[in-house]
């Protein structure tokens, strides 16, 4: 997830950031003691989302429960929990009858009382939680629209404040509600926000960090903060007692995103897209200031001319759209791959995160001890991507999970949770890690493959695509009450599908990024689909060259 809008601010220009761009950022400061301030708040607002998001599944935890007897003078005989029934003695007529479960006795870990366990919505009404959690992600592909829409009129920073408080208000409101319409239409309100708090959060803070500095800050950042909530939102559920406690708890840090706009600055690029240069360089001071830099009049005034050239010149000649990408042929193979993988990669990231329970753990401990898996997962993008390239991370990380995946299903198939319940977690653990390097591998690697033009809605419309889909996890985990080990083996059959469509994709690894449609056609154009530059070091400087070739000739055409 780190790196999916690498690429969405570059709305002026359709090139890589100009040299005089970077220029003005040395000069106002690009490490210092506002950019220390713009990561610590970062780090804050993945706190929040940790809370926000995996709400999901700490309020839904099933406990093992049993039937309770319906009457005094049964005795019981049997029980299915399958069937939702008891077979029971009736001592009157001297024979066994078979009534249906009107309540349960649950086992509740450490007596914390989750939505299931309150309204008991187990058995024949197990479909109740999957339909209203489903909700959850109906209403984060319509945020991202809505929120992203938003953004573009009135501004990054006040966009993120009103999508995190949307999202909180959605938790808040969860808590009061006790049947499934109004459950489902505060989970839909809660979901709005999943993807934009974090999304416009992570362009500012990539606008004005350092370029040499931006994978490893950012990653560390979302590593070590969203690692450190998602550890500790279990103990905190636990510690209240409740889920509907636990939603009050997790909305209410959301306030703090009220300093925000007090401590930070608007987008500069926002700004300079709307043609406000006045403002934009205000912003510039005022971060060289908090910098302790001295920058002189002309350099904001050579600014502002550069950018409002470069603001009529995009107007001019921007013709693309993301649909263009679905014209021509080796692009339109591009965009369905895009799609089809941000489809699987999404839902097997949120089954991975919430399939823990049923496996001899305390799912509570056993969710908070395999969250460490995302900051190792964060660490393996900065340490492997660059070396054996973005195909070769999409694939191997995707195909790796599959294995885990599966290894993980028949595991739970054929062991005693009760006496291997440590091999059990291990595996969870490692499978979440594969799904965190799965779903930042694939995040970056889509940037780089759309075209510079339209990476921005693209990239957008990907992740929007993907979100929607989640929609079905909540249906997935539900299989597992026919069959424990079947949404992992479901999962892991699509992992394989998505590894295998990594190969018919092109290497972006040292190559010149496609900035038209017209070179994105053409990108990588020859290579084969085993290429991949860790094992081909003589290829990829050839493929290299020739697309840069490739590239200079559709630039002079197009001039």
């Amino acid at each position: 997830m780190d790196a999916i809008f690498l690429d969405s601010i570059s709305i002026i220009n359709p090139s890589p950031e100009s040299t005089i761009r970077y220029i003005y950022q040395e000069k106002c400061g690009n490490v210092g003691p506002y950019q220390i301030l713009l990561l610590g708040l970062f780090g804050f607002a993945n706190i929040i989302s940790s809370l926000h998001y995996f709400s999901q599944t700490l309020i839904s935890f099933t406990p093992s429960h049993s039937c309770s007897a319906p009457k005094e003078n049964f005795q019981p005989y049997s029980t299915s929990l399958l069937a939702c029934s008891v077979i029971q003695y009736d001592e009157d007529l001297s024979s066994f009858r078979d009534y249906k479960c009107t309540s349960w006795d649950f086992e509740r870990e450490s007596n914390y009382e989750s939505v299931t366990t309150e309204l008991e919505w187990v058995c024949d009404d197990a479909y109740k939680l999957a339909v209203g959690q489903s909700f959850f992600f109906i209403g984060s592909a319509l945020g991202s629209i809505f929120f992203g829409y938003l953004a573009d009129r009135i501004g990054r920073l006040p966009a993120c404040v009103l999508s995190t408080l949307t999202g909180a208000s959605g938790d808040f409101f969860t808590s009061f509600v006790g049947d499934l319409p109004w459950f489902s239409f505060t989970r839909f309100i809660s979901g709005l926000s999943i993807d934009t708090q974090y999304v416009l959060m992570y362009i500012l803070v990539f606008e004005y960090l350092s370029p040499k500095h931006r994978t490893f800050g950012l990653n560390i950042i979302v590593g070590v903060f969203d690692c450190f909530g998602l550890m500790i939102c279990p103990w905190i559920a636990i510690w209240l007692g409740n889920w509907r406690s636990y939603l009050w708890a997790s909305s209410l840090p959301a306030l703090g995103m009220l300093i925000f706009p007090v401590c930070l600055h608007e987008s500069v690029e926002w700004l300079l897209t709307k043609g406000m240069f006045d403002k934009a360089v205000s912003n510039l001071k005022s971060v060289a200031k908090f910098n302790g830099r001295q920058v002189e009049d002309y350099v904001f005034d050579d600014f502002i001319k550069h950018y409002s050239e470069k603001l009529r010149s995009s107007l001019r000649k921007s013709n693309d759209t993301f649909m263009g990408m679905l014209r021509t042929p080796r692009l339109r193979k591009f965009t369905i791959i895009l799609l089809i993988k941000s489809v699987i990669v999404t839902i097997a990231f949120d089954i991975l995160s919430r399939n823990v329970e049923g496996l001899g753990i305390s799912p509570f401990k056993l969710f908070s001890y395999s969250g460490f898996a995302v900051l190792p997962g964060g660490l393996a993008i900065i340490l492997f991507q660059n070396r054996i390239g973005r195909k070769g991370m999409a694939c191997a990380s995707l195909f790796v999970s599959a294995i885990i995946t599966a290894a993980t299903g028949y595991l739970v198939a054929t062991l005693d949770p009760a006496n291997y319940s440590v091999l059990l977690a291990i595996m969870v653990s490692l499978g979440r890690f594969g799904g965190v390097v799965a779903y930042d591998a694939e995040a970056q690697y889509a940037a780089e493959i759309i075209p510079t033009s339209v990476r921005g809605r693209g990239v957008a419309n990907i992740h929007v695509v993907g979100n929607a889909f989640a929609f079905f996890s909540s249906y997935v985990i539900y299989l597992g009450t026919f069959y424990r080990p079947l949404p992992s083996l479901l999962i892991s059959f699509v992992l394989l599908i998505g590894s295998c469509l990594c190969l018919a994709l092109p290497e972006t690894l040292h190559k010149q990024l496609p900035q038209t449609l017209e070179e994105g056609e053409v990108f990588a154009k020859g290579e084969k689909w085993y290429f991949f530059p860790c094992f081909s070091r003589r290829q990829q400087t050839n493929n290299s060259g020739s697309h840069l070739e490739s590239a200079n000739e559709i630039t002079k055409e197009l001039q």
